[in-house]
């Protein structure tokens, strides 16, 4: 980590003086240097540098300044209106917003508390350009350390691109024991014949996330009361000063396809393949059991098999293969029939033989499914409808349908279902720990979940709606009776859980002010608590933007204004690597308020924000999660610098 921010800064001062002599702007649709002569260099144009999805969605390029680029400009890179930050930056994060979650008919590994920031197959972006292109990405952190994100790319010809990009961070954190080092390397390569009858894209990832794990605050009057002697958080007593968790996982990933036939023609024929080999590892590391809180002694997790020296460790390895076969006729769509093979093994290394049950070491999986897939396109009309099913013993099926109609730039509508027979992640059927109650072996039933949304973007406003019904649904909950230990084990809800939310999203502008808004409105109708959501989320943002210095910078000023209604949110556990169902303290209904300036001068965007600098004012009951405070006001600095050679 350090080799790296070392050359970053030892190459800063070349870039800067390199930069010195480029032109003071640059069209939106231009992006190389302008020649000095007309005939001396082509200028290329933004649609030659393309970014391409796994499903085939292109974007390109985008070194303007916006709001929508202030939002992003965060450790995650994308939007998280709906997502709620711990402490410190590397951390976990609390959903308030139940419809960004997604559901794969797979098991999953488990342990989603740490996998914010852990990027899938379907996360990594392919990349076509006509020059090489580098991003580099940085943002201070709380505490001793930075967070940095460098992206390159080329193309060697036209058929053929590589990138490398590594993004790292280290963060100290306010708090006792709240370290958060993580790095996430990944490699990719892009390739087409040049009759374009066959097209690969395949990518390599390693990445590894460490934090350590401080349990929260012990005494939640300390922080609430605002005692000047407690504005140091140091001082604030957490129930761990030893224990860590560490998440890593190693992918290689290759999705290609060949066309039989030797011309493109109305008709088409496809020979698809993809595959996909993953590794994981979770380890949670506590040295010593007991904590202390005051004068006393607590187990915060219950019985431990040993005095000192906690050291749980999950892996997990799987192999997925998919072939498929494709018919494109110009006219009628593309039809593709397929089949695919999914391995996966996730186990310990013991055997745990006790006297009510016997906890095996692996949990494995062998599920082959088919299925079809169908994709219309004709005008302003597209669609994509999917239906797959397992063809061994276990039970597993997808639907999926979606439609979007294009009126014309300013009125678009998507409609969307999915109908899921999913099975339990990993970690919710097996688990070994050497805390005596965090060993289960179960066997869930498939959870069952119906989702209907709808998506409509006019002049007046974008709105979303979504509604979604969940049977069999598994959650963790703590099962200690005692207020200072989690116990947490994995269960299962036999009534039918209704969710619906409605978002609403608007910028409203008046000169060189804008004001920018999103609302979502959330609810749900169950027998128990056990999906708590807030009623209420909001983003409100109200900002200025201007050209200075004879158009050289651009600025954008502005507050943002965050708030959640009160909810009864969950916890996060980190022996597990989850968060759970609890009831006994609500958080939320405090405002959040941000300040920004941010400038662009050239491909450079510069960021400079006082977060919730509004957090002396209204008192200490700001928290990410029981026993987890928000974060305390602090200036903190970034950029994102874009050129092209």
């Amino acid at each position: 980590m350090r080799i790296l921010f070392s050359l970053y800064f030892i190459v800063l001062p070349t870039i800067l003086f390199s930069q010195i002599n480029s032109r003071e702007d640059v069209p939106k649709t231009e992006l190389s240097n302008r020649p000095s002569s007309a005939d001396s260099v082509k200028v290329a144009t933004v649609d030659q540098y393309r970014f391409i999805s796994l499903e085939r969605d292109t974007t390109y390029i985008d070194t303007a300044l916006t709001i929508q680029k202030e939002y992003s400009h965060n450790y995650l890179r994308i939007d998280i209106f709906g997502l709620l930050q711990f402490s410190n930056e590397g951390q976990t994060y609390n959903t308030l917003q139940y419809s960004l979650t997604e559901f794969s008919p797979y098991p999953e590994f488990g342990f989603k508390a740490k996998h914010f920031n852990f990027l899938e197959a379907n996360d990594i972006k392919y990349s076509s350009v006509a020059t090489p292109v580098t991003e580099l990405y940085f943002k201070s952190v709380m505490q001793k350390g930075q967070s940095l994100d460098a992206f390159f790319t080329l193309n060697t010809s036209p058929r053929l691109n590589f990138s490398i990009a590594y993004k790292g961070l280290r963060s100290e954190g306010k708090y006792i024991n709240q370290l958060s080092s993580t790095g996430n390397f990944r490699f990719t390569t892009s390739y087409n014949t040049l009759n374009k009858r066959y097209f690969a894209n395949a990518h390599y990832t390693y990445q590894d996330i460490l934090n350590e794990e401080n349990g929260g605050i012990t005494t939640i009057s300390d922080f609430e009361e605002e005692d000047a002697r407690y504005d140091n958080r140091q001082r604030l007593e957490v129930y761990f000063t030893d224990a860590k968790s560490f998440l890593k996982g190693k992918r290689i990933f290759v999705d290609h396809f060949f066309r039989v036939n030797s011309t493109k023609g109305d008709n088409n024929l496809y020979v698809s393949h993809q595959f996909n080999y993953e590794n994981k590892f979770f380890e949670y590391n506590q040295a010593t059991v007991p904590s202390t809180v005051g004068s006393r002694l607590v187990y915060r997790f219950g019985d431990s098999y040993v005095t000192r020296g906690i050291n749980d460790q999950t892996h997990y390895n799987k192999m997925y293969n998919k072939a498929g076969l494709i018919y494109e006729n110009t006219t009628l769509g593309k039809f593709q029939f397929f089949a695919d093979d999914f391995r996966s093994n996730y186990y310990y290394n013991q055997i745990l033989i006790r006297d009510d049950k016997t906890i095996p070491a692996t949990l494995s999986r062998n599920i082959n499914s088919a299925g079809g897939q169908y994709e219309y396109q004709k005008k302003n009309w597209n669609g994509k409808f999917l239906y797959s099913r397992s063809v061994t013993n276990q039970s597993l099926s997808n639907l999926e349908a979606k439609l979007n109609y294009n009126l014309n730039e300013d009125y678009q509508f998507t409609f969307g279902y999915q109908n899921l027979n999913k099975l339990p992640n990993d970690n919710y059927n097996l688990y070994q720990s050497s805390y005596v109650n965090y060993n289960w072996s179960n066997d869930f039933k498939n959870e069952k979940i119906n989702s209907i949304t709808a998506d409509a973007m006019t002049p007046w406003v974008e709105a979303s709606v979504q509604f979604t019904t969940l049977n069999d649904h598994l959650y963790f909950e703590n099962i200690a009776t005692d207020d200072s230990q989690q116990i947490v084990s994995p269960n299962q809800y036999g009534n039918t859980i209704n969710y619906v939310s409605v978002k609403l999203s608007k910028e409203i502008k008046f000169g060189r002010f804008a004001l920018d808004n999103t609302l979502l409105y959330q609810k749900t109708d169950q027998q128990d608590a056990i999906l708590n959501v807030p009623e209420i989320v909001t983003r409100n943002t109200i900002y200025y933007t201007n050209y200075l210095f004879k158009k050289a910078l651009f600025l954008q000023t502005g507050i943002t204004l965050n708030y959640f209604s009160n909810y009864f949110a969950n916890d996060y556990n980190p022996v597990i690597g989850e968060f759970f169902v609890q009831n006994k303290k609500e958080i939320g209904n405090y405002p959040n308020l941000d300040f920004f300036v941010n400038a662009r001068i050239q491909r450079t965007r510069i960021y400079v924000k006082a977060e919730h600098f509004n957090s002396s004012l209204t008192g200490n009951n700001f928290y990410a999660a029981p026993n987890n405070p928000y974060r305390d006001f602090m200036i903190r600095f970034g950029l994102i610098w874009n050129f092209f050679n």
